[in-house]
């Protein structure tokens, strides 16, 4: 079953040393909420969620700092956005949360460069639209990339790791593009539920999965609109998804 997140409003952390900066020269603790463009400094170890985006058009830059919290059977995000054209910037690391971007709506929001670690979910998409994720890293979660009700959300390039469940799992999502993804040692390494429709997995390289391209438990393609081409893999459900081993 899905994992379907309800998170409690953020809580704040009692530590008040700065560990970033902005524009707009707010402090930046655990459970900030941070608007313009915020650089981190140090580690932040958070006992509930991480920073809160609180504004539209707000860059993160984790500045090869990692946000740490405390564990992925927690109820807390690492990184939460419910903004407009928000850009979440690496090096850095995201581990230890129930999701460690959690993007609730928004528009034109993007991830880069991140690495998303034993959490729940790497980064979980709901209701958003015209998104994107590319250059990543997400090992050791349950899901790498999960996407419900979204439309026009693009995967590319990203690498994924035995992350148990999925590498990339989509519900009730529409006009997205998985390309070039490198994915491996997953029960699924992407998988459609029947109400996601007119999505593009191509160019991808799946590996070692249970099953590499997963289109609602065997639905034929065409039934949902769903398009699979040159992506190299071997067990696809149904037969004949993958183009070269």
């Amino acid at each position: 079953a899905m994992i379907i997140l309800l998170l409690a409003s953020p809580a704040y952390a009692q530590d008040a040393e700065s560990v970033g900066t902005s524009e707009l020269g707010q402090e930046v603790t655990c459970g900030s909420v941070v608007t313009g463009t915020v650089t981190l400094r140090k580690n932040l170890n958070c006992n509930d969620d991480g920073l809160i985006i609180g504004d539209d058009s707000t860059t993160l830059n984790l500045n090869g700092f990692s946000i740490q919290g405390p564990g992925k059977d927690s109820s807390n995000a690492g990184i939460s956005v419910t903004k407009d054209n928000a850009k979440i910037l690496g090096p850095g690391v995201i581990s230890g949360f129930e999701a460690g971007i959690l993007l609730t709506g928004g528009s034109d929001n993007s991830i880069n460069s991140v690495i998303l670690q034993n959490n729940q979910i790497g980064a979980f998409f709901t209701g958003s639209e015209t998104s994107s994720v590319e250059e990543n890293i997400m090992r050791n979660n349950d899901v790498g990339i999960a996407g419900h009700s979204v439309n026009n959300l693009d995967i590319t390039s990203n690498i994924m790791n035995v992350n148990a469940l999925a590498g990339i799992t989509f519900v009730n999502a529409h006009g997205s593009t998985i390309t070039r993804n490198s994915i491996q040692e997953s029960q699924n390494g992407v998988f459609f539920d029947s109400q996601s429709s007119g999505n593009i997995a191509t160019l991808n390289n799946l590996r070692d999965n249970t099953i590499d391209l997963n289109n609602s438990d065997g639905l034929v393609p065409s039934s949902n609109a769903n398009t699979f081409s040159e992506n190299t893999c071997v067990k696809s459900d149904p037969d004949g998804l993958c183009d070269a081993q």
